[in-house]
């Protein structure tokens, strides 16, 4: 079976294949052809959670949610929604709805008959519709929006439209297939904030498929690192970003810095695979600051790189212990020029222990 980690530790999934919460998945396997989509997984996930599957393109996380949809039919495995085994029912009989990235509105139609489709295709009168749809538009601030055509919107409006029209059902469960992938950095920071809220305000269950460590780490309440049809690590944002229980978490959850072989030994006195984030590291220019503190480490380098960053630099160090580090430091009172005057100076790193996490060398 595939061994899910939170925190670090390994996760306890449960024994039952109805254990609890709102979607428990087990043994859950898809192939295509010679390749292993999904391997072997198992997951629970809360009622009212916002679960968040963060992964590369390939890792799995898509066919995850196209499995708990009904979209793909597993090879092995189960899918549960509620307690009831869902693997073999039809997309439409299971109590579920999905926000896509394309948002998929019809043109032809205005907003309030968009977000009213699935109620009308259930026989809903249309008084009753239209009352529905214009309560999950308000639900999304979209109140005064009804009567325009979906082509009349921005792209952070019809990404509410859909999201409404999602919602005006009132599933179970919502999944959402990177629906943020298509707006520009701004709007998708903002509507990261709104849609963390509308979730909280509804109080159902979202499953979120994204590729960015950025949406993950803020919208979530816990996160599945997937990785080569398997899930890595299971934790809240902080656990995943802290403490990383691969490399591959460590990696591409942000940026972290790796130490291990003989760079290990030198640096940390020890054996093993550690990891340390940039923003942990302090980096003195001056390399006059010394500590008497057992649990702070101080190493010895030259910078080979500045990459001035506006907020923040970040260092490129090359230790004299034969490792390469990244230093984050925020531009409190330097600027670029100030900055890109360390390329080349030596300097001293330090930062304490308890911010170097042993990891498993798996990459």
């Amino acid at each position: 079976m595939a061994t899910a980690t939170d925190g670090g530790q390994e996760a306890d999934t449960g024994t039952s294949a109805s254990s609890g919460g709102a979607v428990a998945l087990r043994g859950l396997t898809r192939r295509f052809g010679s390749v292993t989509a999904v391997d072997d997984i198992d997951l629970t996930i809360d009622d009212g959670e916002f679960f968040s599957m963060l992964g590369p393109s390939g890792s799995g996380k898509t066919t995850v949610l196209r499995m708990i949809a009904g979209f793909e039919i597993p090879d092995a495995g189960t899918v549960h929604l509620d307690g009831a085994d869902v693997t073999k029912k039809a997309p439409f009989e299971r109590d579920v709805n999905t926000v896509f990235q394309d948002y998929a509105l019809f043109p032809h139609m205005n907003v309030r008959d968009n977000v009213g489709y699935g109620l009308r295709v259930r026989g809903v009168a249309k008084a009753k519709r239209h009352q529905m749809a214009d309560e999950a538009l308000a639900q999304v601030r979209l109140t005064e929006h009804g009567d325009r055509k979906a082509s009349q919107l921005s792209g952070g409006q019809r990404q509410r439209v859909a999201l409404a029209r999602a919602l005006v059902i009132k599933p179970k469960v919502l999944l959402l297939d990177e629906p943020l992938g298509a707006l520009d950095l701004k709007l998708r920071e903002e509507m990261q904030v709104e849609l963390k809220g509308l979730q909280r305000d509804v109080g159902i269950t979202f499953i979120f498929v994204t590729h960015d460590q950025d949406e993950a780490l803020t919208m979530s309440d816990r996160i599945a690192v997937f990785n080569n049809g398997k899930i890595e690590q299971i934790g809240s944002a902080a656990e995943i970003y802290e403490q990383p229980a691969s490399q591959f978490v460590a990696g591409f959850v942000g940026t972290s810095n790796v130490i291990s072989g003989e760079a290990a030994k030198k640096l940390l006195g020890r054996e093993g695979t550690f990891s340390v984030r940039p923003e942990k590291i302090h980096i003195d220019p001056t390399r006059r600051e010394t500590s008497d503190d057992p649990d702070v480490i101080t190493v010895e380098g030259t910078v080979a790189d500045v990459v001035y960053a506006g907020a923040s630099t970040r260092f490129i160090v090359d230790l004299e212990a034969g490792a390469r580090l990244v230093a984050l430091q925020q531009n409190l009172q330097t600027s670029s020029m100030d900055v890109l005057d360390y390329r080349d100076a030596p300097v001293r790193l330090s930062w304490r222990t308890q911010h170097c996490i042993a990891i498993d060398d798996r990459s």
